[in-house]
């Protein structure tokens, strides 16, 4: 199987592509640099041939992004996904593409499953819920994985702070399960190696990492992970990007692990790696060139 993996500058794609490449996978890399700014066309143009399976791992903008440049959102995770679908369709390949929990609103008292109809109250969400609802009418064989919170994001936030110390507004009214990058990376490789046996388990699948938890824990575990370097105090209080947050996002993952046998890991278990590929990347970019 060849499987073409498309991905940008962020640390999930390295992840993965260091993941697959120790199974028996025909792997081919394709970085796309400046994702937003890339045509449909252009995009196209870029796919190698004979691709069997796409994945599609580029990064879509954070909440408070999308909602700042909706367009922007609509281009990263409706407009390029849908030419996706387009090419994999006319060259009888499959696509695997991420969604996430922000296309629920959060009322539900429970954890969402991957029946429930999306009903999203943020631009980011309602293009996800889009893409997945034009996916499903366009390509049969496709996968739709939704994620929990990324903990690689939450991790950036934290270490913002840590050098110049401060207050992070964390909200316990949210609450949901982390998905660390390793994590997500085993979970899609395991998915890539049942469709290479030649498995028909075509549709949407959720994962989320095992443990709920409110932004205001997991802010203080992280603080604490990262150590006595960290001045961050974290308090249970709203920010302006929180306003952005469903109070759920707890995903059941009951499905991925009876389709694909793929059990949940518990997150805080990879919060060390995580804080360590973060503050790593963080590092490797303000390094002064040629050090």
């Amino acid at each position: 199987m060849n499987v073409v993996v498309l991905h940008d500058s962020g640390l999930l794609g390295r992840v993965l592509l260091e993941r697959l490449r120790e199974r028996s996978l025909q792997v081919t890399p394709l970085l796309i640099s400046r994702p937003e700014s890339l045509s449909v066309e252009d995009l196209r143009a870029c796919l190698p041939p004979g691709a069997d399976l796409v994945l599609n791992v580029l990064g879509a903008p954070d909440p408070v992004a999308a909602e700042a440049d909706p367009e922007m959102a609509r281009h990263m995770v409706f407009t390029l996904p849908l030419g996706l679908a387009d090419y994999c369709s006319d060259h009888q390949a499959a696509l695997v593409q991420l969604s996430s929990s922000y296309i629920f609103d959060g009322r539900k008292q429970s954890a969402y499953i991957s029946s429930n109809p999306g009903h999203p109250f943020g631009q980011l969400g309602c293009w996800q819920w889009e893409c997945e609802q034009a996916l499903r009418a366009l390509l049969p064989r496709h996968i739709i994985l939704r994620t929990g919170w990324m903990l690689e994001a939450l991790v950036h936030r934290v270490l913002a702070l840590c050098d110049a110390g401060g207050t992070l507004s964390m909200p316990g009214r949210c609450r949901g399960q982390p998905v660390a990058l390793r994590d997500l990376a085993r979970v899609l490789a395991a998915v890539v190696l049942q469709l290479e046996c030649g498995a028909e388990v075509w549709g949407t699948y959720q994962y989320a990492g095992a443990e709920e938890v409110s932004l205001y824990e997991l802010g203080q575990a992280i603080v604490a992970q990262v150590g006595d370097r960290c001045k961050v105090n974290v308090v249970d209080a709203e920010a302006d990007w929180t306003r952005l947050e469903p109070a759920n996002t707890a995903l059941g993952c009951i499905k991925i692990r009876n389709t694909f046998g793929i059990k949940q890991v518990p997150w805080r278990r990879e919060l060390p790696e995580e804080v360590r590929l973060v503050s790593a990347a963080r590092s490797a970019k303000t390094a002064p060139a040629g050090s």
